[in-house]
């Protein structure tokens, strides 16, 4: 008996669990139902392509689109969109203009050419390979430099964001070099000269624009232009300055935007109490890379109670905080008890041994 109702709790199971199988099968295969999403890891999708851009996206020369013509096989092409910014299909004498223009512009004009040897041709046109733009390079002092390949507006802080934001070496500005012309300007965009500057030896550069991150960060809309494929844009990196002599902490830092003297003290720990505070010498470069250095003596005392102004460092300035003689007026007390007491202590040393020792029971 036992038996005979284990059998059938058995067969109630397996048909259970076949009914739930097959609703879920129906469920999946059937109009308007649910459908399961499979993501892959570290993979991020767009929600919308419209959201990317892609759907707006115009060819440009080394561009690939994919030609199908309902029907008629031999119609279908692969053709790459050349430096004129034309395609070339088969059976047309005229190629088509493609630059600058979208799937569907390019679609029409193509159902036009094949009108005259077919009836009503359908045509599709998919753009298969996105060459046209070169990526953005984003480097220098950030945390993730990378190659960026965009396909819909993108501008600077989007790009130093994406890059993983600025580091601390960075000295707070933004250089952005343009390497092409845009090739397909909006209606109405205005278009800055292509510029370039002219050296001494007659080398001709490329310009550049720079960029404050405070500016950014401010969300001026001037410091916050809209990054060009091909653009490199260079976080800059902070230049040393060194500070020596009687501070807490000798040692070289980075100097970012407008720093000054008061401050790189504060950051290598302030001045030792036995320093010179009148008397700070600053050694600075007569040109940008030059080894011969000026003087500029530099009063912390007087900065510090707004009798003179604070001096702004340069990189690669060499700052030397001397040590005050000990017979100045801001140690001369100090060294005095210091006599004293080192006088007292060598007498109870020198005639330490030879006082006799008594010993009381």
């Amino acid at each position: 008996m036992k038996a005979k109702i284990s059998l059938m709790l058995l067969v109630f199971a397996c048909a259970g669990a076949v009914s739930v199988l097959s609703a879920q099968e129906s469920s999946s295969q059937g109009g308007g139902a649910q459908t399961t999403t499979v993501t892959t890891p570290n993979v991020i999708m767009p929600a919308s392509l419209d959201n990317q851009g892609i759907r707006n996206y115009v060819l440009g020369p080394g561009d690939t689109v994919d030609v199908r013509v309902f029907g008629q096989p031999d119609f279908n092409t692969m053709a790459d969109v050349d430096g004129d910014g034309n395609i070339s299909l088969p059976f047309l004498d005229k190629p088509i203009v493609a630059r600058c223009r979208g799937e569907r512009e390019i679609q029409k004009d193509i159902s036009t050419a094949y009108s005259k040897y077919l009836k009503n041709p359908q045509v599709s046109v998919r753009i298969v390979g996105r060459n046209s733009r070169p990526p953005a390079i984003v480097h220098g002092a950030v945390a993730m430099p990378q190659r960026v390949q965009m396909q819909r507006q993108i501008r600077l802080n989007d790009l130093l964001a994406l890059a993983g934001g600025i580091t601390e070496r960075a000295n707070g500005m933004v250089q952005v070099l343009h390497t092409e012309p845009v090739m397909c300007p909006a209606p109405g965009e205005i278009q800055e000269p292509e510029t370039t500057v002219t050296m001494s030896d007659g080398e001709k550069l490329q310009s550049f624009k720079v960029y404050r991150v405070t500016d950014i960060v401010a969300g001026k809309e001037d410091a916050n232009p809209i990054v060009r494929p091909g653009d490199v844009i260079k976080a800059l990196e902070a230049e040393p300055v060194y500070i020596t002599g009687s501070v807490i902490s000798p040692q070289g830092v980075y100097l970012h935007e407008r720093q000054t003297l008061t401050g790189v003290l504060a950051m290598v720990g302030g001045v030792k109490k036995e320093a010179k505070s009148s008397d700070i010498r600053i050694y600075r470069q007569k040109q940008p890379g030059s080894v011969e250095r000026e003087l500029i003596v530099a009063d912390l005392t007087a900065i510090k109670k707004k009798q003179k102004e604070d001096v702004v460092l340069m990189p690669y300035d060499i700052i030397e905080v001397p040590e005050a003689s000990k017979f100045s007026k801001g140690r001369l007390a100090e060294t005095l008890t210091a006599s004293v007491l080192g006088g007292f202590s060598s007498a109870i040393s020198a005639t330490g041994g030879m006082l006799p020792l008594r010993v009381l029971y």
